[in-house]
């Protein structure tokens, strides 16, 4: 029987950024066949971490990135990264790392391994991203804006993130605990999320009936400045911060609409999961229209408002808060099936599988 390729995946961590789960499904669903798969991480931090060890693959807590200065000792830090690698026999680092950093390629061509990223973020520019792309083996690219950044990049492909759609089933019959009309939005509650716009449109419409629910952890400055706003406005009964849940189903199904306020700046998104999982869940949802975001509802135009415009966020609000039970069901219905047809997790793991095999040459 012929060698299993063996696939090392390498992730900072698996508490601060979606993509973790995404890293665990395609994980757990390759061809076991045809694919052994081990992890490597920085840190065992966090709660989802705990479920990624009952996957039962090796994983190992190591640096897989370093500093790049001094340059004289660059070499000596790359060796345990290094190390691992050949002494496992990996033939495929595929990494999730979000940075530019490069010294993660380097250690992987040292221990004689193909080397992959999936480009996460839409940061781009500096000649460390040019540095990492060069001396990768492939790059997985997640929205059609991101392939533009590599206009010489043959080996590339576009393979859009994919979602387990069992997971995130959808509950029609669900009714609805309460009167009000309940708004959502789930992040990592960093200042390009940009949910001060969101809650400046719930000022604007000026109307009780309208409630916030902010999933995310929110102990840090960014999600202080805006508890203090909502004060400042006035709207302590209407928007309530729940911090950071596991399993956000439950508030989804309890809410009549998603919203993704993302700022046109910083690293903006790439593929925002939360918002795919809403969809998933036959939930109407609207997004601010940048990058990643306008990649997910690109049939869905109506649904996109102007980033940062807390005047027309509030009217799309309004607007869809009007619409009747059936409207709002046949809409949730339409996104459920657009995700199911391009964002599967069955088709997102048949692509890389197929990915892995070109590059081993089968």
């Amino acid at each position: 029987m012929e060698r299993k390729i063996k696939i090392l995946y390498t992730i900072p961590n698996f508490d601060t950024a979606g993509s973790g789960k995404v890293l665990f499904d395609l994980a757990n669903s390759l061809n076991r066949d045809m694919f052994d798969v081990e992890i490597a991480c920085n840190n065992a931090q966090g709660s989802f971490f705990k479920e990624v060890e009952k996957l039962r693959f090796p994983i190992h807590i190591i640096a897989t990135t370093v500093n790049l200065r001094p340059f004289i000792s660059l070499p000596g830090r790359l060796y345990p990264f290094r190390d691992l690698i050949r002494s496992r026999n990996v033939d495929i680092v595929h990494s999730w790392n979000w940075s530019s950093d490069w010294t993660e390629v380097i250690a992987s061509k040292l221990g004689g391994a193909k080397f992959v990223y999936t480009k996460k973020a839409m940061s781009w520019g500096n000649i460390h991203w040019k540095i990492k792309s060069y001396l990768s083996d492939f790059i997985v690219t997640i929205n059609e804006e991101m392939r533009s950044y590599f206009p010489w990049k043959r080996m590339q492909k576009l393979i859009p993130i994919g979602i387990d759609i069992n997971y995130y089933n959808c509950r029609s019959t669900v009714v609805k605990s309460h009167q009000c009309f309940k708004i959502i939005t789930v992040a990592n509650l960093v200042p390009v999320k940009g949910i001060e716009v969101l809650i400046k449109a719930i000022k604007i419409l000026d109307n009780p009936k309208f409630q916030l629910e902010v999933l995310g952890d929110d102990r840090d400055s960014y999600a202080n400045d805006l508890k203090e706003l909502v004060v400042e406005l006035d709207l302590t009964g209407q928007i309530t911060f729940l911090g950071k849940h596991l399993d956000v189903r439950p508030f989804i199904e309890n809410s009549d609409l998603y919203v993704i306020p993302t700022l046109n700046s910083g690293r903006k998104e790439g593929m925002p999961m939360a918002l795919v999982e809403a969809m998933l869940m036959q939930l109407p949802v609207l997004g601010s229209n940048i990058s990643g975001i306008n990649f997910v509802l690109k049939d869905f135009q109506d649904l996109l408002f102007e980033a940062s415009n807390a005047e027309e966020l509030s009217s799309k609000i309004l607007f869809y808060s009007q619409k009747s039970d059936y409207e709002r069901e046949k809409l949730g219905y339409s996104l459920r099936k657009y995700c199911i047809e391009n964002f599967s997790m069955d088709k997102f793991v048949k692509e890389h599988e197929s990915l892995y095999l070109r590059l081993f040459g089968k």
